[in-house]
């Protein structure tokens, strides 16, 4: 099965979630025998419940997690970030026009973008190169308008009440 027409998502906002709604997508496609690649930006760190899920749902989902461990400062980048992130967008170039993926989700792209680590251009360059057939979301907090106003869907998750404030940590099975 392939896709007649693949558009843009975005999913973008403050809340939990975005991650977790394009690994639903991401669920649903494999399940009908479309083939997935995600692409994640700024997230190193080690492994997590996707990354495992993926290899057992290979070849079908592909996970390809980027990023040193740690945080990205916006204001005092390393050189590293702004080469693994530059290597990840070539990836992402080649997933999204390889023929090999009908979905392709580049997971923290627009954070990756407010970091500075790429550009909002860069994303739209591959938002343009897209395939008619090829499926694309987008995830990450500060979504430009740009990215906003070529997308196709815009889901804003907007968090009201989070855990983490009352001190819980990223929990094993469900953050991470």
């Amino acid at each position: 099965m392939h896709l007649e027409q693949g558009l843009v998502q975005v999913y973008t906002g403050d809340g939990k979630g975005k991650t977790t709604a394009s690994l639903g997508l991401a669920l649903r496609a494999v399940g009908r025998g479309l083939r997935v690649c995600m692409i994640q930006f700024i997230k190193g760190g080690g492994e997590y419940g996707e990354h495992l899920a993926a290899q057992k749902l290979a070849p079908l989902l592909t996970i390809h997690q980027t990023g040193r461990d740690g945080w990205i400062f916006r204001d005092n980048l390393h050189p590293e970030d702004i080469r693994i992130a530059r290597e990840a967008l070539e990836l992402a170039a080649k997933a999204l026009t390889g023929g090999e993926y009908d979905l392709v989700i580049l997971d923290e792209i627009n954070g990756a973008a407010w970091f500075g680590v790429i550009t909002v251009d860069d994303i739209l360059r591959l938002i343009g190169d897209k395939p008619g057939n090829i499926e694309l979301i987008l995830t990450g907090r500060n979504a430009d308008e740009r990215v906003i106003a070529a997308a196709d869907l815009v889901t804003e998750m907007c968090e009201i009440k989070h855990y983490y404030q009352q001190g819980v940590q990223a929990r094993v099975g469900i953050e991470k």
